[in-house]
């Protein structure tokens, strides 16, 4: 059995609500209704008491509404990833677990994209490429750095007026023997 962050942090919908979370974003449950509109609500409530419980979420308000409380919810991202100590404790197919459900997730988001009207990549600036390149370990810490200096101005961007919400998926594998001929 995976770790109990694993569990917690790869199950296909418990890893949707935290995707919702992602931009310092603050949400109630009503407004992650509206995003997850196909999650009947007794599931999305018990989902997010799940990663309050959990420490990935945290409560940042309460009011008042309609004679219940309304609560909003961030995501407390130094919670919202395995460790490197569990990573290392999982087993192969424990991995190969936790990669099929982020996978899943992925295919569910592209699914919900183009349900959504999408489609045409070049208009919404979307895609999904691979590329094969040579890098030495130290060369490739370089190369994540660099990547992560790139992009961390908009992960920190504010919503503006004319921005759009974007995922970015990264997924960085060696190639096996018989790829890299």
């Amino acid at each position: 059995m995976a770790t109990s962050s694993a569990d917690l942090l790869l199950h296909p919908l418990r890893l949707r609500i935290v995707q919702s979370f992602l931009g310092e974003r603050q949400l109630t449950t009503a407004d992650l209704r509206r995003q997850l509109t196909d999650v009947p609500p007794a599931t999305l409530y018990r989902q997010i008491a799940a990663l309050v419980d959990g420490g990935v979420l945290e409560v940042t308000a309460e009011r008042k509404v309609r004679g219940t409380v309304e609560r909003t919810y961030r995501l407390r991202a130094e919670h919202a990833s395995v460790t490197p100590d569990e990573l290392a404790g999982m087993s192969a197919d424990e991995h190969r677990a936790a990669f099929m459900a982020f996978v899943a997730g992925l295919l569910a988001d592209f699914d919900r994209y183009l349900a959504a009207g999408g489609g045409d990549l070049l208009r919404d600036i979307a895609g999904y490429r691979q590329a094969g390149f040579y890098a030495t370990d130290e060369e490739l810490t370089e190369i994540v750095a660099a990547i992560n200096r790139a992009v961390r101005p908009w992960i920190d961007a504010e919503p503006a007026a004319g921005r759009r919400r974007r995922i970015l998926t990264t997924v960085l594998l060696p190639a096996t023997p018989a790829t890299e001929t």
